[in-house]
């Protein structure tokens, strides 16, 4: 037993192992049932110990990537700092279902980038995140992936396979993972106690995942568990001009009306330049459209159409800036997710709860239908039979016992009605063999004989 005074001093058990990643749909799979090259294996090899590399085994990796050891008694640590409080804030409101952080965004927008700056972030925090790459064609990740769609789908052989362009195979990649993805919420839920937060990286071409089938399974799959968000990272050094700041925001209400999440608009590259003038814009109609006056396009008037429908949109919607270089906003991003994970438990999690209990009750309602079908088509072969019967004989029981019953009522019965109708039951098979072994007898005689008279 380790002293309670010595609690705070003990050595760190070693880095706890990452689950292995999802498995193919089959141990050997044949070329012929699957022209794809399916891998299961991890991010490294095992070690010498015989378990697999945790973080701090691989190689380049560090031991501050590793979980923490807890320390059951012993003095209670000092409170974070106030600007450090939002992700222990939300992780207590959250309980013990981790959230879902969805990472959406346009291409060259710093989706990757602002990924791992939140990963690295967490890890500060002693609150390492479970990280997920769902981009088949990226080249090299920047941060440690739990589960990376590449060890699973291999996207340059998808696009030999079938004959695919790039877009076309990372959509084919995207619904070939989708069909495992019941794995990938087995292991979430098995991480559930050790990791807070699940952060999701999705493919550069927006389009790919947002408009697929398998962005709307994935999205659905964690929305109906888990407290899930939608972050849509812009980038802000390319929404100067309000042409492009009003089509960035018309792709954030699609999305945020296809999904009905909690959504989070990242207005990243405040390196750059700073997003104050975004802010303005969504909150001044007259400071936007003195911005639209100085566009001469035909463009500028639809702008300006847009602009008096996106109000509604712009007052519930959450803004933050972040820089995901300099790693500056994170603090008041966590503030918002806090709020975000608050509206999924008050407003989104009762409706999914609805729908999931009408779904029960339509799949209910179809089984008593089906049943109910079946009682009528056996009633109706009930009453035949006792009408042929009697009314003394079967027509006093109810399908079930009909069906129980069948066959064993009578006997003679069941030999009469059944299906060898045509064959005589009273005439068994002794008496047809006396006639054959006589006729045989005489076949045989008369053989011996013509053999006899051909001798002589």
């Amino acid at each position: 037993m380790v002293p309670v005074s010595a609690a705070t001093s003990a050595p760190r058990p070693p880095a706890r192992s990452r689950p292995p990643l999802p498995a193919g749909p089959g141990s050997d799979p044949s070329p012929a049932a699957l022209p794809l090259l399916w891998r299961a294996r991890g991010r490294a090899g095992p070690s010498s110990t015989g378990r697999p590399r945790g973080p701090a085994e691989r190689p380049g990796g560090s031991g501050a990537t590793t979980e923490p050891a807890r320390v059951t008694s012993g003095p209670r640590p000092p409170p974070a700092p106030e600007g450090q409080r939002g992700s222990g804030n939300m992780a207590a409101a959250a309980g013990a279902a981790p959230v879902c952080v969805l990472v959406l965004g346009m291409a060259g927008s710093g989706k990757t980038t602002f990924v791992q700056r939140l990963a690295a972030h967490l890890h500060g925090q002693r609150c390492p995140p479970y990280v997920i790459n769902l981009d088949p064609a990226v080249h090299s990740l920047p941060f440690p992936a739990n589960i990376d769609i590449r060890d699973t789908v291999k996207y340059k052989e998808v696009m030999k396979q079938y004959g695919l362009g790039p877009n076309g195979g990372i959509v084919t990649s995207l619904n070939l993972f989708a069909t495992r993805f019941d794995q990938v919420m087995k292991f979430i839920e098995k991480r559930q106690n050790a990791s807070k937060y699940v952060i999701i990286d999705t493919p550069g071409q927006i389009e790919v995942f947002t408009w697929s089938a398998s962005g709307t399974i994935i999205t659905e799959a964690l929305a109906s568990s888990f407290p899930s968000v939608v972050v849509y990272v812009m980038d802000t050094s390319r929404s100067t001009n309000p042409i492009t700041f009003m089509s960035n925001m018309l792709y954030a209400c699609s999305i945020l009306y296809k999904t009905k999440l909690p959504f989070i608009v990242v207005m990243n590259k405040t390196d750059i330049i700073d997003h104050s003038f975004a802010v303005e814009w969504m909150q001044d109609f007259e400071t936007f459209q003195d911005a639209l006056n100085q566009e001469t396009s035909y463009v500028s008037n639809l702008t300006r159409s847009m602009s008096l429908v996106l109000d509604e949109f712009y007052s519930s919607l959450k803004v933050v800036g972040v820089s995901a270089v300099l790693g500056t906003g994170l603090e008041e991003f966590f503030v918002q997710l806090s709020k975000a994970v608050d509206e999924y438990e008050r407003e989104y999690r009762p409706e999914y709860e609805r729908l999931r209990k009408t779904l029960e009750e339509a799949q209910e309602k179809q089984k008593r239908e089906q049943l109910e079908h079946l009682w009528k088509d056996m009633g109706s072969v009930c009453m035949q039979s006792s009408t042929l019967a009697g009314p003394d004989d079967a027509s006093a029981m109810g399908p079930s016992e009909l069906i129980l019953t069948r066959g064993t009522l009578n006997e003679e019965e069941e030999e009469r009605e059944s299906d060898t109708d045509d064959i005589d039951h009273e005439v068994s098979e002794e008496s047809h063999e006396e006639p054959a072994f006589r006729n045989f007898m005489q076949d045989m005689r008369m053989k011996c004989q013509r053999k006899s008279n051909l001798n002589e």
